[in-house]
């Protein structure tokens, strides 16, 4: 009985230690972002909806990100920010990952 409720401890503690937060996106579709090209209607159709929105300078903003750790071993993190130009055409974009 002592060793169930050690392992039930141990396992609850692992469930505890792991998060995320986000939303996961297929970043390889990162490479087929060209600024001044891309549309807003292509960004939806390769990420779905972002994960948050926002204005930077009056211009409409997108942000892809999920972030995932552990209590054993290394999270993972990436993000993918979008900055629309009045015409709905991406301005500039910046990849980050671990």
């Amino acid at each position: 009985m002592n060793f169930l409720r050690i392992f039930l401890l141990a396992l609850y503690l692992l469930v505890v230690g792991c998060g995320t937060v986000g939303k996961d996106f297929d970043s390889l579709n990162v490479e087929k972002i060209q600024n001044n090209v891309t549309t807003q209607l292509e960004i939806l159709d390769w990420f779905g909806l972002p994960y948050k929105e926002g204005t930077e300078n009056n211009y409409t903003m997108w942000t892809y990100q999920v972030d995932t750790w552990q209590a054993i071993g290394e999270g993972q993190s990436k993000g993918l920010v979008i900055l629309f130009d009045e015409k709905n055409v991406v301005k500039a974009h910046r990849y980050e990952s671990n």
